[in-house]
């Protein structure tokens, strides 16, 4: 497997992303989508010559705070352990870019998603930005250490 990083606008990571789409709406119903922040990073996981699971790290507007955004692995590639790669690949930007604090929502239904977060070593959050009124959110913070010098 191969972790790449990706712009919004490439057709593999496009797709990818209208599928999680579909399913946050079957799972949730038609709420709204924000588009990433421009300086997002966008990396996605590629197994077999075919885009399987994507991410996004971005900044908050609070210093040293980013946001995870749009992970989704795709059905046929779960289970296999590519969503905590792609995480800590997520991280590691984060990291160089200077965050000390990662956010993430995910759905109440998604439980496999919270397992992984807690796993990983997020702790559950108070609501923040936009999940603040979603009653379907589940937020998670995960203090990253200093700064790399």
């Amino acid at each position: 497997m191969l972790v790449e990083q990706r712009t919004p606008d490439d057709p593999g990571l496009a797709a990818l992303l209208a599928d999680a789409f579909a399913e946050l709406v079957r799972r949730y119903g038609a709420q709204g989508r924000t588009p990433l922040h421009p300086e997002a990073v966008c990396l996605v996981a590629v197994r077999d010559g075919r885009a399987v699971a994507c991410g996004a790290v971005q900044p908050t507007g609070v210093p040293g705070t980013a946001e995870i955004k749009r992970m989704y692995v795709a059905p046929a590639a779960r289970r296999g352990g590519l969503a905590r790669v792609l995480l800590r690949e997520l991280e590691r930007h984060a990291r160089a870019a200077g965050h000390t604090r990662l956010l993430l929502a995910t759905g109440v239904e998604n439980d496999a998603a919270g397992a992984l977060y807690t796993a990983e070593g997020y702790a559950p959050t108070a609501s923040f930005g936009k999940y603040v009124s979603e009653p379907f959110a589940r937020c998670f913070a995960k203090d990253l250490g200093a700064p790399p010098a």
